[in-house]
């Protein structure tokens, strides 16, 4: 399995893969949020912005990720990423089943040099308050299913990070 992460860790695929992912969980937000009127919350918000984050990690993956060190520091940010998506997903699923209570404000807490929710107000604006999530798939909450997929992403990142560290390759492939 690790000499299967390592040829993996070196191929721009799995930047293309990410990246696709991404644009398609981005997709699949909006979709939820124009078309079925499910409104985002704050923490919806914030997953919507680390999805956003892996984006652009991927995006620069797709077109440096063939330099050994560049390889291996684009693993490293998207596994940092990874981790704030899963520790959001988390907290969405926590305040839906009732695991945690704290406030759900309509503000999404960004800095101003970060105002997201300013600039693209379409895509990161909070227009609910927290604690329900619709249903997906066979009576699967959208808190659950980005849970699962969330640490599912993890897991491959780490391992994808640890075997791009056993990569010969410095070259662009």
């Amino acid at each position: 399995m690790m000499n299967a992460a390592i040829r993996f860790s070196q191929h721009r695929i799995y930047w293309v893969f990410l990246l696709l992912l991404g644009i398609t969980l981005e997709g699949v937000a909006l979709y939820y949020q124009y078309m079925l009127d499910e409104w985002p919350c704050v923490l919806c918000i914030h997953i919507r912005i680390w999805v956003l984050g892996f984006i652009l990690v991927a995006i620069f993956g797709v077109f440096l990720g063939g330099y050994s060190l560049i390889n291996r520091t684009l693993h490293l940010l998207n596994s940092v990423v990874m981790m704030g998506f899963v520790e959001r997903s988390w907290q969405v699923l926590a305040v839906e089943r009732g695991w945690v209570f704290g406030d759900c404000v309509m503000d999404a807490g960004l800095p101003p040099w970060f105002a997201l929710d300013s600039w693209f107000p379409m895509m990161f604006e909070v227009q609910t308050a927290c604690g329900y999530t619709p249903l997906i798939a066979l009576n699967f909450s959208m808190a659950e299913i980005l849970m699962v997929m969330s640490v599912m992403l993890l897991v491959i990142s780490l391992v994808l990070l640890i075997g791009s560290f056993f990569s010969p390759n410095s070259t662009p492939n």
